[in-house]
């Protein structure tokens, strides 16, 4: 989870007003942009709201799937991960989600974008049906919900560490003109917005390094302090065999299992599809998503180094042990005492524009999902073109106020990510797979994966919703990969063996209904 503030602000006075003044105009800015780009949008049309009418050129594409990955959480997070543990765990985000796009570049998304589909639960419909592909749709959904959510907590997260400005205020003002923007245009502001926040995460980062690097001694020393202090944890891989105590026979199966996990799991996610299925053709969607796979991972650099220089950074023994009890404070504390401070104001934007690309983005796919799977195609087939964008956008803003809810009153809602990308990865992944390649898939393989998967999974038990264990793992065991892999196993095999009560159906894009 995200600390809280502890201390007040870190700033005085007058630079928290200019701070403050400077991210007004900033949303405001946002505002304008995405106010603009909605122009793109024809009234009535639900293509140009939910997939930007096909019409997204490939670097758009590119820059606003990068805007998406590169995160409030992914940079903090990086930070916080080199600062307090390792290297490795400090790039496991950045450059397994990297991966996971130019997976899904090489291998789902032209075939995504030649079948034309909306959603990435059009797919399941196609295969299995419209009302298990509803029941397929509800861990996407929430995944979505519960990251924007997390987003937010970020957000008001860092505001409140650098200006002790009050949580509340920070998030609610964030939905709003986040929510606002999206709600206005779509895909088309969401991308053009995200293009204006990549470009502010890129000049926030690129000038605070140098001088976080600088308090350090430098990088040569930055790194040769922190490679002496941990040795095992220098490197990009965990090692071969256990080195205690940063690596133990467990933490390193846990490592490949959770980054498998992201590898994977990063796929099945609708603001994935949602990209890949604004492009103009299939080798568009494929070259945009191989192109912000290598952004995403190279935007893993400055925050990995900024982690790695805190670590011998001269801190003060109240900033020191503030930073142990606290270490995702780690940015915005390097933000706050690494850097002159209109450096550190530049920090702040950095993270307030890759927090609020990547809220659009969920939020729009989320009421997307809801609106059109959901609504139209679940229950209200007759619903006209025009009603049907108007219930996106009340299906945006219904899910934008509940993330907004669940950021205010649930403290562990990046643990429900985790939980629910898990979950993306485990339930989803295999049966993804199967609807675009397994031309023999069924319903009942389909619900035999997601049953025995989802029981292998629970079987180890969950904390956050205070499961116990009711199956006897070793530590050792990598529980995701294996539930996982028994869907991916069982869904061919038990539909091949279905196929006289259960006719498999063919791959085609529902009908279009104006998207």
């Amino acid at each position: 989870m995200i600390a809280m503030p502890v201390h007040g602000p870190l700033y005085s006075h007058s630079i928290v007003t200019l701070s403050l003044a400077s991210v007004g105009l900033m949303y405001v800015a946002f505002m304008v942009v995405g106010w603009v780009a909605s122009r793109r949008v024809r009234p009535g049309s639900v293509a140009d709201l939910i997939v930007a009418g096909r019409q997204m050129p490939f670097w758009i594409a590119g820059l606003t799937m990068t805007a998406t990955w590169v995160d409030g959480g992914y940079l903090l997070g990086t930070a916080e991960g080199a600062y307090k543990n390792s290297v490795q765990l400090g790039v496991q985000g950045g450059l397994c989600y990297g991966l996971s796009l130019i997976l899904g570049g090489l291998f789902f998304a032209g075939v995504m974008r030649r079948f034309g589909f909306a959603t990435l639960i059009d797919p399941f419909e196609a295969r299995f049906g419209r009302h298990w592909a509803a029941v397929l749709a509800l861990p996407a959904l929430a995944a979505e919900v519960f990251w924007s959510a997390e987003l937010l907590v970020a957000i008001g997260s860092t505001f409140g560490v650098l200006l002790g400005l009050d949580l509340t205020q920070a998030i609610v003002f964030s939905a709003i003109a986040t929510t606002a923007y999206t709600v206005l245009g779509g895909m088309w502001s969401v991308a053009y917005t995200d293009m204006v926040q990549l470009g502010l995460v890129a000049i926030g980062l690129a000038a605070a390094l140098p001088f976080v690097l600088a308090g350090s001694g430098g990088l040569d020393q930055a790194w040769t302090a922190y490679a002496t202090a941990r040795p095992s944890g220098a490197g990009l891989l965990p090692p071969l065999h256990a080195i205690p105590p940063l690596w133990t026979q467990a933490s390193i199966v846990g490592w490949w299992d959770v980054s498998l996990m992201l590898v994977c799991g990063g796929v099945p996610w609708n603001c994935y599809f949602q990209r890949v299925l604004s492009c103009r053709t299939p080798g568009d969607a494929r070259r945009q998503s191989v192109m912000a796979g290598a952004l995403t991972m190279l935007f893993t650099l400055p925050p990995l180094l900024m982690g790695v220089a805190a670590a011998s950074h001269p801190w003060s023994s109240d900033i020191a042990a503030r930073l142990a009890a606290s270490p995702a404070d780690t940015m915005p504390m390097l933000f706050a005492r690494a850097v002159p401070g209109s450096i550190g104001l530049l920090g702040l934007v950095a993270i307030v524009g890759a927090v609020t690309s990547s809220f659009s983005s969920s939020i729009l796919s989320a009421g997307s999902m809801l609106g059109w799977n959901g609504i139209k195609r679940l229950l209200w087939p007759s619903l006209s073109l025009p009603h049907m964008v108007r219930v996106i956008r009340m299906a945006i803003l219904i899910l934008a106020a509940l993330a907004t809810v669940l950021a205010l009153r649930v403290r562990s809602v990046q643990a429900l990510w985790f939980f629910t990308s898990d979950l993306v990865f485990v339930l989803l992944f295999p049966q993804l797979l199967a609807a675009l390649f397994d031309p023999r898939a069924n319903r009942l393989g389909s619900i035999a994966a997601l049953g025995v998967s989802a029981v292998l999974r629970f079987g180890a038990g969950e904390p956050l919703l205070g499961l116990p264990a009711f199956l006897p793992y070793d530590e050792t065991v990598p529980v995701r990969l294996m539930a996982a892999s028994a869907g991916l196993v069982l869904l061919p095999l038990v539909s091949r063996l279905t196929t006289r009560w259960d006719t498999p159906r063919l791959l085609q894009r529902p009908a279009s209904d104006g998207v």
